[in-house]
């Protein structure tokens, strides 16, 4: 599934691989009181943040493609078909076609990507980034140029020699291996529509993508922030954060900077239409849903 605007001259498609109510909300956010999801849960199941029926939090996985006059870049490429993942049984193995379907929707192959940016190396944010062909991991995308941060490839290369892990052995390595790696600093430009921005503490080297010509018209947040209660509450953290001190510390400070800014926000996660604008509720932040 994709899903289409426009942005000043860049057309902007989300590609849905799946969006549908994934974890329990008190295990997500391990710092999360039961009194204070119960005193949430009305705006958030109104927002469709959590599910009714079963009470979690409905995530949205999902791509998001920048076409510029200049370049078609993929922003983080979801969780992709055939990979071993027995700890997320829906996740695992996964074999169907929503997400290329989703491209072609697009009007573009994987030809036409000319670049690749993934916010941080996380399972759901690099399974596309390669294939399955005769046996073998290969790119998904044969012509592009993988941008990785290089504090964020350098910690998740490290943590692999340590123990191996299947996502960067199926879905970074192969990339590497194949030259199609550009290790960039996390303030790295391309272009005239494409900022990295340093967002650390869900992961060492997280950055977020500022996007727009000339200004910033939209960020790009990665998983910087995972779920509106978040904004509500900048200090909680989720369970796969590297530091969650961290985290709560960047997104306070990006919060506030982009609810004066009234920047446009394309989350990761966030159930359709998954963009929207910061305004201030309390000590914290509101999400104001936005179909652009």
């Amino acid at each position: 599934m994709a899903t289409t605007f426009r942005l000043g001259d860049m057309t902007i498609h989300r590609i849905i691989e799946q969006e549908e109510p994934l974890f329990d909300p008190l295990t997500f956010f391990p710092d999360l009181k039961k009194e204070v999801l119960e005193e949430n849960r009305g705006w958030m199941e109104e927002l469709g943040a959590i599910d009714k029926a079963t009470g979690n939090l409905t995530l949205c996985i999902q791509s998001y493609v920048v076409q510029t006059p200049h370049h078609n870049v993929m922003v983080d490429t979801c969780v992709g078909n055939h990979k071993n993942r027995p700890t997320r049984p829906f996740w695992h193995q996964m074999q169907h076609d929503k997400w290329t379907k989703g491209l072609a929707a697009t009007g573009l192959k994987p030809d036409d990507i000319d670049y690749v940016m993934c916010t941080h190396l996380h399972v759901d944010h690099v399974g596309w980034n390669t294939k399955l062909e005769n046996g073998r991991w290969v790119p998904m995308f044969p012509k592009a140029r993988y941008l990785f941060a290089e504090q964020e490839l350098n910690f998740w290369v490290e943590e692999h020699k340590r123990e191996p892990n299947d996502v960067i052995a199926d879905s970074v390595i192969p990339v590497i291996e194949a030259g199609r790696v550009d290790v960039v600093k996390d303030t790295h430009r391309l272009g005239d529509h494409f900022q990295l921005t340093p967002t650390p503490g869900h992961t060492p080297g997280h950055v977020a993508v500022e996007i727009g010509k000339g200004k910033i018209e939209a960020v790009l947040t990665g998983d910087m922030v995972h779920s509106p209660l978040q904004m509500r509450y900048p200090e909680l953290g989720m369970r796969a954060d590297t530091d969650r001190v961290a985290g709560g510390v960047t997104r306070r400070k990006f919060f506030e900077h982009h609810c004066e800014a009234n920047t446009l926000l394309c989350t990761g996660h966030f159930p359709s239409p998954s963009s929207g604008r910061i305004g201030r509720w309390g000590d914290g932040f509101r999400f104001k849903a936005e179909a652009v």
